[in-house]
């Protein structure tokens, strides 16, 4: 198969969808790689080491898309990228179509074959494509949220874990799942006293088994996030429901409870968000206030610490694109119950469920189509 690799051209975005080493993975198949030229700088991977593991370098995104059977990139296609997506090409990737219409739409009109990382999904329940970035996602909501909480970033000018004699701050994490855990991992480690949150009692007793003493777990529902947020120095919106919009937990009429400077960082961002006022920013200008509360809702965090974030993707989606490639995505998928659940858009059809339902589009069967 006819591997490409462009590079992302995402605000800020750095990461790169396949290193060297998954290059040569692919080559040992006997795959072609094609690798736009500086696609891995912004990752620490140079032009020369793609050469080296037998990629060949194009200097244009034109020319990947042109020449790719199997595009495998990080993020979304953004609307630049529309018209250089072919009829049947199969695009392996960060999708997340129920947060973003236009793209959804796009991808049914070029005829694209849309498998989505974010999709794929084993047996029990778990996330494998989704997992290494959701935890360092969860990770760097705690980072970013610390540095936010300053004054000169408009926070109550609070220091996460205090200091002898003074308290440290107060987290609240909406989600117990992948980025809930990590993000209550690093604040508990920070000295934060942390609240964590999820409707799965199963799920909070193992959280409270695990996370040390300044963790505490609540059961989520309305009236525990309402007393919540008014104590809360920072909050984290941690919230996935695989494949659809993210419920809105906190509404705009919920922030006038919170005290000035406090600090929301919505991660389900990407997913529509589960905190009312979030919309997607960049890294270039991460946050916004409204009602006195700044907002952190960058729609790829991991994109800022590249090298990390690479490296952990490609340990995780690479076994998945080496059976892609070797098969075909047809019976890839027809072979691969995980696989299977990637499939969001295929033949100009909606086979996801979540997706057809957050746009009132027609659902068809994944086994109609492979059939």
């Amino acid at each position: 198969m006819i591997i490409g690799v462009p590079k992302e051209i995402k605000n800020n975005e750095n990461r790169v969808a396949l290193t060297p080493a998954g290059v040569a993975e692919l080559k040992k198949h006997g795959h072609a790689v094609y690798v736009q030229a500086t696609a891995g700088t912004g990752s620490g991977f140079s032009d020369a080491e793609y050469s080296v593991a037998g990629a060949t370098l194009l200097s244009t995104i034109e020319e990947v898309y042109g020449i790719a059977e199997m595009i495998i990139k990080v993020k979304e296609p953004i609307e630049l990228e529309y018209k250089l997506i072919k009829k049947d090409q199969l695009l392996f990737t960060y999708f997340h179509f129920a947060s973003s219409e236009p793209l959804t739409h796009s991808m049914i009109e070029r005829g694209a074959v849309c498998l989505a990382y974010e999709t794929v999904e084993k047996t029990d329940r778990s996330l494998p494509l989704l997992v290494p970035m959701s935890e360092v996602a969860g990770r760097m909501a705690i980072q970013e949220g610390a540095k936010y909480l300053e004054k000169p970033s408009g926070g109550k000018g609070i220091l996460l874990g205090g200091v002898p004699g003074v308290p440290p701050a107060k987290v609240l994490v909406l989600g117990g799942g992948i980025v809930g855990t990590q993000a209550a991992k690093m604040a508990a480690g920070l000295g934060a006293r942390v609240v964590i949150m999820d409707v799965n009692l199963p799920r909070l007793r193992y959280l409270s088994d695990i996370m040390p003493p300044n963790v505490t777990t609540i059961m989520s529902n309305h009236y525990n996030i309402l007393e919540a947020i008014a104590e809360a120095d920072l909050v984290v919106g941690a919230v996935l429901i695989p494949g659809a919009k993210a419920p809105h937990l906190i509404t705009r009429d919920m922030l006038k409870l919170m005290r000035p400077g406090t600090v929301v960082v919505d991660v389900a961002v990407d997913q529509g968000g589960c905190i009312e006022t979030c919309t997607p920013t960049t890294h270039e200008n991460p946050t916004f206030i409204i009602d006195e509360i700044v907002h952190y809702c960058v729609a790829n965090m991991p994109g800022a610490v590249p090298y990390t974030s690479t490296l952990a993707l490609t340990n995780a989606t690479l076994p998945y694109a080496v059976q892609l490639a070797n098969k075909g995505w047809k019976k890839a998928c027809s072979e691969n119950e995980e696989l299977k659940k990637g499939l969001n858009v295929a033949n100009g059809k909606i086979v996801y469920k979540g997706v057809a339902d957050a746009w009132g589009l027609e659902f068809n069967e994944v086994e109609d189509i492979l059939a």
